[in-house]
């Protein structure tokens, strides 16, 4: 929360007084002042909303100086909330003291709903259930939203596990609210300017925590307009583009007059701004986000396609979407109005090939194979999102790293919104769920709906179901917490301790310990295939949970890591998970980590100070 100085982490609601005390001698003078000054002097920034309240306690001069509605508690919710004043029109009516008090009330209950995550969903995935709480809260949502953006805010170094888990909150929150305006979006009738903001949806849904709207991204995307009204009016002073008002879009008949414009943009786009197709780094998400795009002014022919499409249908050029397979193109009449059309009247448009004009069979040449004239045809825009959808699952798929399949959650989340009943889709969601243990209960949903739909599945169906039924009966059964304490004897050849940063001796990878074993317990096949039997100390060593700084989660031999002599932070999604602070040296473990090995914080301290006493004496000799 952007509270003022002083204010504590949970603090309460003040109790701000709304009865006027009698009138002080004392302030004659200054209640005798004219209300701008007074206003003037309770708006300077130094007074906190608690003073505000006793200041308008004090007389009945001073409270209506400080009405509710009135300018001083205005400005007070401005200095505290900033973020919050663009949802206010200017001509509103706001009850100024009453906004300040929901939002502090939100405030409360974000902090309080963030700080129980850490102890609920410790040792698991946080499912989609576990924030039912969240949405059953009263008061304005973007209210708790900004609280989890003031968590998000704090001090880099502190609060991780707060951060953390208000990072997941707000993205849930925020998808949610995408996918539902997604759903709406796609049962309106299909026109060309929807092209755009299709693909906003698709980019915002992926990427949450980003200030992305289609409002900006539409004022980029006119300011290169403004670029190609700039160059076609030295061509062309008098043409008919150049006299489009703002949100208008009537189309431009004349065949010359349309290759007028798509001259100017291929001259503005590729020669004046270096915008260009992504060849070196084709398989890259970033180039199907349209924010990305105009950012980094690359992507791929679908990216590409749909910002030369949008551009040039401002100017007039009624350009159409191909579904081309492998690489996707835009469509270009040149026949007659009125006259029965096919492939052959069109040139066909590669924006990712600088807007390259290809006739059929340069089309063909493209890709390498003849293809059948359905494949020339126009899409919708559903078939447009598809396509864009389809290609995130294709790269959701092919992640390595990221152990919580984030893009393919979401792609697959997308793909489902269009068509919800792709069994092989919602099989491999199925799938996907079970592996990351993160909502047995929706996996069964999913798996029901999917024998409803194929009964053909029931093999695939019927093994994901019995698995399932157990992970749900294995965690009825678990009490407790396994606790780790040093100084067991059996614990006795454990050197390193939780929170101290490492280096991989042969790999050298830094990374973050926070978990331990006294010896291998992974089973015989991973043992096998990680060839550790070949290591001096073979599987009869400690073995350590660390968190890599390439974002992975690694099982590493005692033997095989060292001190960093060289402290890092280290930069892993599921730090905040495990830890609460980074000092600088090493991690301080959360609540819940700590819970499990109760003696190695005060074993990190002592590693800590003796490696620094040995390093200072090193320097000194």
């Amino acid at each position: 929360m952007a509270a003022a100085a002083g204010d504590s982490a949970m603090e309460v609601v003040p109790a701000l007084a709304e009865e006027a005390a009698p009138e002080v001698a004392g302030l004659s003078c200054l209640v005798h002042l004219p209300g701008e000054v007074l206003e003037y002097i309770l708006c300077s920034g130094s007074l906190t909303a608690l003073d505000i309240g006793r200041v308008s306690s004090t007389c009945r001069r001073l409270r209506e100086v400080c009405q509710s509605s009135g300018k001083v508690w205005k400005e007070q919710f401005r200095v505290r909330w900033p973020s919050l004043m663009k949802h206010y029109s200017p001509t509103d009516y706001v009850n100024w003291l009453e906004e300040y008090k929901v939002r502090q009330k939100a405030g409360l209950e974000a902090r309080k709903i963030v700080a129980s995550f850490s102890k609920r969903f410790f040792s698991e995935h946080v499912p989609c259930n576990g924030f039912s709480d969240i949405e059953n809260l009263e008061g304005p949502e973007i209210f708790f939203e900004d609280e989890l953006v003031c968590i998000l805010n704090m001090e880099g170094r502190k609060a991780l596990t707060w951060k953390y888990y208000a990072k997941k909150i707000l993205y849930y929150l925020r998808q949610q609210k995408i996918l539902n305006n997604l759903k709406a979006f796609l049962q309106q009738p299909d026109d060309y300017e929807s092209y755009l903001e299709g693909a906003v949806y698709i980019d915002q849904y992926c990427n949450p925590l980003s200030d992305i709207s289609l409002r900006d991204i539409q004022a980029q995307i006119d300011s290169i307009v403004e670029l190609v009204c700039k160059t076609l009016r030295g061509v062309n002073s008098r043409h008919p583009s150049l006299a489009f008002k703002a949100g208008e879009s009537p189309m431009i008949m004349e065949i010359e007059l349309q290759s007028q414009v798509l001259d100017a943009m291929n001259y503005v786009l590729y020669d004046q701004l270096k915008f260009k197709g992504n060849r070196m780094d084709y398989y890259n998400a970033l180039n199907l986000y349209m924010h990305q795009v105009l950012i980094r002014r690359t992507g791929i022919p679908i990216s590409m396609s749909l910002l030369y499409l949008t551009i040039a249908r401002q100017l007039g050029v009624p350009l159409e979407p191909v579904n081309f397979p492998s690489h996707f193109l835009l469509r270009w009449c040149q026949g007659a109005e009125g006259t029965t059309l096919d492939i052959f009247d069109y040139i066909y448009i590669d924006a990712f090939g600088k807007g390259k004009q290809l006739t059929v069979k340069e089309c063909e040449y493209l890709i390498g194979q003849h293809v059948t004239a359905a494949l020339y045809g126009v899409v919708n825009v559903k078939k447009v999102l598809q396509r864009m959808v389809g290609n995130l699952l294709s790269l959701g798929k092919r992640e390595g790293i990221d152990q919580s399949y984030q893009l393919l959650r979401d792609s697959l989340d997308l793909y489902l919104a269009m068509y919800p009943d792709q069994v092989q889709l919602l099989l491999l969601q199925a799938r996907l769920y079970f592996h990351l243990g993160i909502w047995p209960e929706k996996v069964l949903d999913i798996l029901q709906h999917i024998q409803t739909l194929d009964p053909g599945q029931h093999g695939a169906v019927g093994y994901l179901v019995q698995h399932t039924l157990e992970h749900i009966e294995r965690k009825k059964e678990e009490v407790g917490v396994e606790v780790k304490l040093r100084s067991d004897e059996k614990h006795r050849d454990v050197c390193y301790s939780i929170g101290l940063i490492m280096k991989h001796k042969r790999y050298g990878y830094n990374c973050v310990i926070y978990g331990w074993d006294p010896t291998c317990m992974m089973g015989h096949e991973w043992i096998r295939n990680m060839n550790v039997h070949s290591l001096p100390h073979g599987h009869h060593q400690p073995f350590y949970n660390v968190l890599v700084e390439d974002g992975s989660c690694r099982y590493a031999a005692q033997e095989n890591l060292e001190y960093n002599v060289e402290p890092l932070e280290i930069s892993h999604p599921d730090v905040g998970r495990y830890f609460s602070e980074f000092t600088g040296t090493h991690y301080i473990p959360n609540a819940e980590l700590e819970l499990r090995y109760p003696e190695d914080l005060e074993f990190v301290y002592e590693t800590v100070q003796n490696i620094y006493s040995a390093k200072k004496e090193s320097i000194d000799g």
